[in-house]
This record gives C-alpha cells, sequence and structure tokens, in this order.
C-alpha cells in the first residue's frame, strides 16, 4: 500500500494540517465518510460492504477512495478512515502519528496460506542464503509481503539487507522473472494462484510462517480524534466491516465474483482466499509489532491495545 516515506509525510501532514474539518462535522448520519481502501484481497469488506449495501442500511455516507497513498490522506483530513496494512500502523504509532484501529481485515493464517515467495520453476533457488544478493519483487516497500520475505530470509540463513527490492505489482512478476528482471517475487492472492496455474513458478516458501501462525495484516483504521468525535459512527461502521467479513468467509465464491469486479484481477475457482476477523484481538496484532521491532522498523516496543481505538470492541 504505502511507503515508509509516505507514512513519514503523513505523519507531517497532520502536525501542519491546522483545523481538522473532521472536528467541527456533527454526528449524524448524514455525516460524508470519504474512505480510503486497496483494490486487493485484503481489503475486501471495505467494498464488500459496499456493494452488499451493508453501509447504507447502517445510515453511512461512505464514499470509496481506491488509492495508495491512503496514510497521507488519512493524516491530512482528506479522509476519515483508510484499510491499512498492521505494520504501517505500528511505524505511524512509533512516528506519534494518532492513528488507531477500528475494525480488523484480513487474517493470515497458516493451514490456508494465500501467500508465498516464489521463483520460476527451473531457477538454481532453493534456500534463503540462495537469494543473498539478488532481485526480489514485492508490490510496495511498506506491506506485509516485504516484511515477511525479509523475515523469512533472515530467520532461514540468508540475509535481507543484501537483497535488491524491486516495487512492482503482484500481477507483473511473473513476467518479471521470466524477462530476467526479477530472480523471485513475494506474492498474494488473487495472483498467486494464475501465477502458480500458469506452469512458470514454483513455491519457495510460505514466508508469513516466519511472523506467526495466525496473525492480522491489515485493517480499517481513523484518527483518535475522529473516533472520539464520532463514536457512534465509527462503530456503526465497525459493524458493517464486521458484517461483510462473515459474509465473505462464508460465501468466498459469491466474494470472488466481487473481487473481480473490484480488483480487474481473475480470481480462478479453488484460488485461495483472505480470511478475515471478526473483532480486533490482542494476540493478532502483537507479532508484527514485534517483528517490526525485531527489524528495526520502530524503535519502541509497542502493545497491540495501544493501536486500538477505544471505541470499538477488542479482546
Amino acid at each position: 500500500m504505502l511507503s515508509r516515506r509516505s507514512l513519514l509525510a503523513a505523519g507531517a501532514a497532520l502536525t501542519l494540517a491546522p483545523a481538522v474539518p473532521q472536528r467541527a462535522l456533527a454526528q449524524t448520519e448524514n455525516l460524508p465518510l470519504p474512505c480510503g481502501t486497496a483494490p486487493n484481497d485484503s481489503a475486501g469488506p471495505t467494498f464488500y460492504a459496499e456493494a452488499l449495501g451493508y453501509y447504507k442500511s447502517a445510515g453511512l455516507n461512505v464514499t470509496l477512495n481506491f488509492m495508495n497513498n491512503a496514510a497521507t490522506a488519512l493524516a491530512s483530513g482528506a479522509l476519515v478512515i483508510a484499510a491499512m496494512p498492521t505494520t504501517l500502523v505500528a511505524i505511524a504509532h512509533d512516528k506519534g502519528v494518532p492513528f488507531v484501529m477500528i475494525a480488523p481485515l484480513s487474517l493470515y493464517v497458516s493451514t490456508t496460506p494465500d501467500h508465498a515467495l516464489v521463483v520460476l520453476k527451473d531457477a538454481p533457488y532453493h534456500t534463503a542464503a540462495d537469494l543473498n544478493g539478488k532481485t526480489i519483487g514485492t508490490r510496495d516497500l511498506g506491506n506485509m509481503s516485504y516484511f515477511a520475505a525479509r523475515s523469512w530470509i533472515d530467520k532461514n540463513g540468508g540475509d535481507s539487507k543484501s537483497i535488491h527490492w524491486y516495487e512492482l505489482s503482484d500481477p507483473l512478476d511473473v513476467a518479471a522473472m521470466k524477462s530476467g528482471r526479477l530472480d523471485a517475487a513475494s506474492i498474494s492472492e488473487p495472483a498467486l494462484t494464475p501465477a502458480l496455474r500458469g506452469g512458470d513458478v514454483r513455491v519457495l516458501a510460505p514466508v508469513f510462517d516466519a511472523i506467526a501462525p495466525r496473525f492480522l495484516v491489515a485493517a480499517c483504521v481513523t484518527t483518535d480524534a475522529f473516533a472520539k468525535a464520532h463514536p457512534d459512527v465509527v462503530r456503526k461502521y465497525a459493524d458493517a466491516i464486521a458484517k461483510a467479513s462473515k459474509w465473505a468467509n462464508a460465501n468466498p465464491a459469491q466474494s470472488g465474483v466481487m473481487l473481480e469486479k473490484y480488483t480487474q484481477t481473475p480470481v480462478p475457482p479453488g484460488a485461495a482466499r483472505a480470511l478475515y476477523g471478526d473483532r480486533l484481538r490482542v494476540a493478532e496484532v502483537q507479532p508484527v509489532l514485534d517483528l517490526m521491532l525485531a527489524t528495526g522498523q520502530i524503535k519502541t516496543a509497542a502493545r497491540a491495545g495501544d493501536l486500538f481505538s477505544s471505541v470499538v470492541a477488542t479482546s
């Protein structure tokens, strides 16, 4: 989604913004809710809730904006809610940017992996050390794919600092490997299954396992000020996301059709799909914070509960 540079810009935007217009808005059902999201499986409930009419039935005036710089827009007040990787929420918290999670999005569960580090079938790479000095593709340097790949390489005898990381959209990774631009790629669904079924690549490792067998990949985020000024609106939004998440978990085929529409990426039958959480849980966020501290992405140890809004249910 976002690079670390964008997150730092977000902190500056929040500091320099004069008066955040959100605070002056009356808390009514007509309150405009510009929300930022990404067109991928991880953020699915944000647009499933729109397609299923859950926002409307809750009396929420949500406008979805598909973008890659949601943190900057959220900090400046251009957005009031944004889908964001847990990694970037951790960095924001470490930098003093008052973002808070209000609803979980995708979970990683090791029994149904929806992400992998892949290489060409005939590539001479079989261990983490084999990738030292090579070029690996990842969607961007702020997402879980990047941090998980680094963690797996370092835990298995490689040196992630020697890697040349290349930002590229997941569906383009296979062609980039075949042309010699990439040696490997860290790919998520819905691009992973088509890549594997194409017959040109193989899985080197399910790298998310290097973080934990279960953890929160992404969440819906707002500013602490907005959540406290509009607790009823935030709770209604969180409930709509939870309802959409429950529906998607139970209806993968139907949600796959919606995912194709919003992402413009084919979702083959039987493709691994994201699993979504029902509420924010400390046990599912803490492993990500521990990873970020261990890799130096944040400087101070953080508790998962400190990243949650006080106005929503957590456990």
